[in-house]
């Protein structure tokens, strides 16, 4: 393709990318008209099909920046994936298919939801990852039924986050050859030139985290070209640090960090027009030419899976075949679960919940940030990543969470990621990007209250529960038992659309009674329950024990009490008033006792007995006697 054809296309990319921040009053259009030059040379090496946007050997783009939504909705409406044009002029309107940050599963052609910064960098990476275990378990020496490469277009602010360089490093550790980063090098933020909060040396960070390093001029066609080829031949990651310009042709605004996150406003815009030798009274508008050049995308994708496909058909691939057969039709119902007969922690038996799943399901994998010994997630006999199902994440907890959650959208793979429940901290914001984009993200999150014990109150979760029940569409499990866990994993396995975590304790839990026992699948039941009773206690995991033994001790003094375990706070108020009911009796005083703050009981209970600060280094036992976690305590308080 000509160069003076490849202007005129990025040119187009600028122009609609300014339309539409103008139109909507609201946006960033100047790291999308820096990146068009880039954009339109990327277009020409990229893997992909707008008619099938989820064939599983695609190439995978990521935009990190995800506030650059006025080039990633020009390309998509450009290649062909379904946008129209009104779409682009409704950008950033309530209900449009073109919100403000892109969002999986709301608009064609997005791979993951990104915005907060140096997440989609991890993305990157996830994605990367999940193809390298795809191949291992799909390809053979004279044939490759995987083998696409990840781009992500970043920026500054993605790299100065720290989850770019916890995910980095792990890309160098694994060799990642199929990832390529695009670093949108303009040196502008917000407050103003980067010079003013960094001043590392981008090609020997990389370079030290085990990349491979390539810097062009980001306007220069035979440069990005020439890069992107190179790139794709390399051995290691590669980081192609790409010198731009921000808001690029945008006349006076070229180069200024007001272009940043403002309209570029009408006058500015009919200049660059001008200068451009577009016509400055049309907006919106894309030459059939250019129109026809992107949307070659079209068919060129089409036939791409087409001789894909027809190459499973005709190569001796018997093995792959099925390999590939097994991992994207997993079978449930293979799944071996445990029967548990006896007081353990659940981290213990969570811990062979997990190796039953993973032996009848060869699509499921994970790995603890560091600590698989006491997370009790290591899969038995499995290997290591990338031919083997532990994946050894380090001490990185955002990046595992947010490369965890690329694992799950990279098709048919079933990952989970695992720390202490204190730790969620580090992973919050990629636990909400897995609720809100539902991605079917299994955390494990064990040493779950003060029952940590000596290790104190750095250590001991207080207000995580809560934290994470009031996150919408994520599953917050906190079993009481054995059989209580397998329950909860049967459960959240039928959730395709959510992400489920399963809080597990470090001490041992008593077995809850056999005929008493119930399903997990509505959140909550009944372990005992009578006509006569004028207390429903209610609790999750360690404490439902405890409550059994107060309805035990209140029973010797005449007072009936039902027991009710809410292994899922979240699932069981989506239940329907009548069950809820049914649980939670009406006449009764309800009351709720949990070892964390508990405010979300409040919904259901009269009365919380929970934590009011922090706890304390020693012995678990101890610690439950002092924060009134006892048998006399909670009597006295019920008194």
């Amino acid at each position: 393709m000509s160069n003076d054809m490849r202007q005129k296309m990025a040119n187009t990319i600028r122009f609609l990318a300014a339309d539409m921040v103008q139109a909507a009053n609201s946006g960033h259009p100047g790291a999308p008209m820096g990146l068009a030059d880039i954009a339109v040379v990327l277009g020409e090496h990229l893997k992909h099909n707008p008619k099938n946007p989820q064939w599983i050997n695609r190439d995978r783009l990521v935009f990190s920046g995800g506030h650059g939504t006025g080039l990633i909705y020009s390309l998509y409406y450009l290649w062909g994936y379904g946008l129209e044009m009104e779409d682009l002029k409704n950008f950033r309107q309530l209900d449009s298919k073109t919100p403000g940050h892109p969002e999986y599963g709301h608009t064609a052609g997005v791979e993951i939801t990104t915005g907060p910064l140096g997440q989609g960098v991890a993305n990157a990476v996830g994605f990367a990852m999940a193809s390298k275990f795809m191949a291992a378990q799909c390809n053979s020496e004279t044939a490759a039924v995987i083998d696409h490469h990840v781009y992500c277009l970043c920026g500054d602010g993605d790299l100065e986050e720290g989850i770019s360089y916890e995910a980095c490093s792990i890309a160098g550790h694994n060799a990642l050859d199929n990832l390529i980063l695009i670093y949108d090098s303009n040196r502008i933020t917000i407050e103003g030139s980067t010079e003013l909060s960094i001043s590392e040396d981008m090609h020997k960070r990389f370079e030290s985290q085990g990349w491979d390093v390539l810097e062009i001029d980001g306007h220069d066609y035979d440069a990005i070209d020439g890069a992107i080829k190179e790139a794709k031949s390399s051995s290691r990651p590669c980081l192609i640090i790409a010198n731009t310009v921000i808001a690029k042709g945008g006349d006076k605004m070229e180069g200024s960090h007001h272009s940043h996150g403002a309209p570029l406003g009408a006058d500015v815009i009919k200049a660059a027009k001008i200068s451009a030798g577009f016509d400055p009274e049309l907006s919106f508008h894309v030459d059939d030419d250019v129109l026809a050049r992107f949307r070659c995308a079209v068919e060129t994708g089409d036939l791409a899976e087409r001789a894909w496909k027809h190459s499973l058909k005709t190569l001796p691939l018997s093995e792959q075949n099925e390999a590939l057969e097994q991992l994207t039709h997993p079978d449930f119902s293979r799944i071996q679960w445990p029967l548990f007969d006896k007081a353990d922690a659940t981290r213990n038996t969570n811990g062979k919940v997990l190796n039953a799943i993973a032996r009848a399901l060869p699509g499921f994998l994970g790995g603890s940030a560091d600590l698989s010994p006491s997370n009790k997630t290591e899969l038995n006999d499995m290997g290591v990543f990338p031919k083997g199902r532990n994946i050894y994440f380090g001490i990185r907890e955002h990046a595992m969470a947010a490369i965890t959650n690329a694992i799950a959208l990279y098709g048919p793979l079933l990952p989970f990621s695992a720390t202490f429940f204190v730790f969620s901290d580090y992973l919050k914001p990629a636990a909400r990007i897995a609720a809100l984009s539902g991605i079917q993200h299994f955390f494990v999150w064990t040493h779950d209250s003060i029952g940590v014990g000596e290790d104190g109150p750095t250590h001991q979760p207080i207000e995580h529960l809560s934290q994470f029940r009031a996150l919408p569409n994520f599953y917050v499990w906190r079993p009481a038992d054995g059989n209580e866990n397998v329950s909860a994993w049967q459960t959240a396995l039928e959730m395709k659309d959510s992400p489920s975590a399963f809080v597990c304790s470090r001490q041992n839990l008593a077995l809850l009674p056999q005929a008493a026992r119930g399903s997990a699948a509505q959140g909550g039941y009944l372990l005992s329950e009578s006509s006569d009773a004028t207390i429903t206690l209610m609790a999750s995991g360690s404490e439902v024990e405890l409550a059994m033994k107060v309805a035990e001790a209140l029973a010797a003094e005449g007072v009936v009490a039902n027991v009710a375990s809410v292994p899922c706070f979240d699932l069981f108020v989506e239940q329907d008033a009548a069950y809820i009911a049914d649980i939670v009796k009406p006449g009764t005083k309800k009351v709720a006792i949990e070892a964390a703050r508990g405010m979300e009981w409040y919904r259901l209970a009269d009365e919380v007995i929970g934590m009011e600060g922090f706890g304390a280094s020693a012995p678990a036992g101890q610690l439950f006697e002092k924060f009134g976690f006892s048998v006399d305590a909670v009597l006295a308080k019920l008194r």
